[in-house]
């Protein structure tokens, strides 16, 4: 579709949303939201003719694009046929969504309990883990986000904590790895590996590992920068749960359904949890819908024990229809296959050609589509560009970064010091290598900050 400018329509979008849309993370009277007129694939556009390649993926979830025929004519089919239901009942498009999931998730997660998105799934998997343990603690990781909800967001491990956090949730945080940023001060992967597994083995042996239930890791984080993890890490972190009879679950929110290459983030490092919970990409985020996968352990833990939980809109048949057909339309269509073709010959080495040219490139990491760059002052001390969750003019540098994006067509994904790479996974070659062209014309602007 070819965007038109509609400037008067335009101004009555914004007018209405600025009086009267309360907007999230926000400080309401210093935003100014763009007006969206339409999308379709990989690009949107605003009511003044201006598209914009989105490097964003929405909040990293539209991982088939906007507007895919196939999945709107899914949601519209499903609205003729059943429009909603109740959850208690068996609808065939949540069953039908439940099966193709379960095909996918590793191991014997082949139980899906259906949330409206991510943070109702991590809500439910922790008290899930902590009924079947009956223990009380949560172990979660500094740079980690898991959701806005009370339990979720006490869990994060980023300042979107802070407002939130009343210090008895019973989460303790601990340190992940991230060799460009070691807190153990190590010098290469197997070191960090070897010295986070020995950190979190310490934290659980003064927390009492009798009191733990869960241990909760983004695969690999996202919002927080996109650290894969070293390997072996993950595997330790299993063993280290088996040993202590605590629960192990990874939030592949944002890493899951082909983001990374892989069906699950899980599937790169061969480990198994007991607990998944998922969102976004389930369904290209067309209409909310969210889960977690139980193991059969955990599941048989609620044969005769009522679970205590539910949502009235829980496996909503509109959300599971789009979820069916996206599914569909990723195995059809080859997108996991594309997202990692696309991540290993495109944006991997495009974004890594940019970092030798570009002072103010400290790393580049990722898989698949979903990158990272770490933005820096100073490479030889890995100074960021702006300080830790910085604002106002003390985030000049990336907001002057954002806008050459943004005035270069492309709508970039920016945390604190780091602008991420996550566009669609079907993304074309072509749309890839116009998102690196951007890419390195803001980054020249960035540079103008270094040392």
């Amino acid at each position: 579709m070819t965007p038109h400018a509609d400037p008067q329509t335009g101004a009555a979008v914004k007018a209405a949303d600025r009086a009267h849309v309360f907007h999230s993370w926000s400080a309401q009277g210093l935003i100014d939201p763009l007006a969206v007129a339409g999308a379709e694939g990989s690009y949107f556009w605003d009511y003044d003719g201006n598209r914009y390649l989105d490097f964003t993926s929405g909040l990293v979830y539209t991982n088939i694009g906007y507007q895919h025929p196939k999945v709107v004519a899914a949601i519209q089919e499903q609205a003729g046929k059943l429009a909603t239901f109740a959850p208690a009942f068996a609808v065939e498009a949540r069953s039908e969504a439940a099966r193709l999931i379960a095909e996918r998730t590793p191991g014997d997660l082949d139980k899906i309990f259906f949330t409206n998105g991510g943070a109702e799934a991590v809500e439910n998997a922790i008290r899930m883990a902590r009924l079947h343990t009956g223990r009380p603690k949560v172990l979660s990781a500094y740079r980690s986000y898991h959701g806005g909800t009370a339990t979720a967001v006490n869990i994060t491990g980023d300042p979107r904590r802070w407002a939130s956090d009343n210090g008895t949730a019973g989460v303790v945080h601990f340190w992940a790895p991230f060799l460009y940023r070691s807190p153990f001060y190590s010098s290469t992967e197997a070191e960090e590996c070897a010295r986070a597994l020995t950190h979190l083995e310490d934290t659980i042996a003064f927390e009492g590992p009798q009191t733990i239930a869960a241990i909760i890791l983004e695969t690999i984080p996202g919002t927080a920068g996109i650290m894969t993890p070293p390997p072996g890490y993950l595997a330790g972190v299993r063993e280290i749960c088996d040993r202590y009879g605590i629960v192990f679950v990874l939030d592949e929110v944002m890493a899951g359904f082909g983001r990374t290459g892989a069906w699950f983030a899980a599937d790169h490092f061969d480990v198994v949890p007991d607990l998944i919970t998922f969102a976004k990409g389930v369904n290209s985020g067309y209409v909310p819908l969210g889960g977690v996968a139980i193991s059969a352990e955990i599941a048989a833990t609620f044969d005769k024990r009522p679970y205590p939980g539910g949502l009235t809109y829980s496996g909503h048949p509109l959300a599971c229809a789009a979820a069916v057909a996206t599914i569909q339309v990723m195995a059809d269509e080859k997108v996991v296959e594309n997202a990692a073709a696309v991540g290993e010959t495109v944006l991997g080495p495009g974004l890594r050609e940019l970092a030798e040219r570009h002072p103010s490139v400290g790393e580049v990491r990722g898989l698949g589509v979903f990158w990272a760059l770490e933005l820096v002052r100073d490479r030889a001390t890995r100074e960021p560009l702006v300080p830790y969750n910085a604002s106002g003019e003390a985030n000049a540098a990336m907001a002057a970064f954002g806008a050459a994006c943004k005035k270069n067509g492309l709508w970039p994904f920016i945390n604190m010091n780091r602008t991420h790479a996550v566009p669609a996974c079907n993304v074309s070659e072509a749309e890839a290598k116009e998102g690196l062209a951007a890419l390195d014309a803001a980054l020249s602007v960035a540079d103008e900050w270094t040392v």
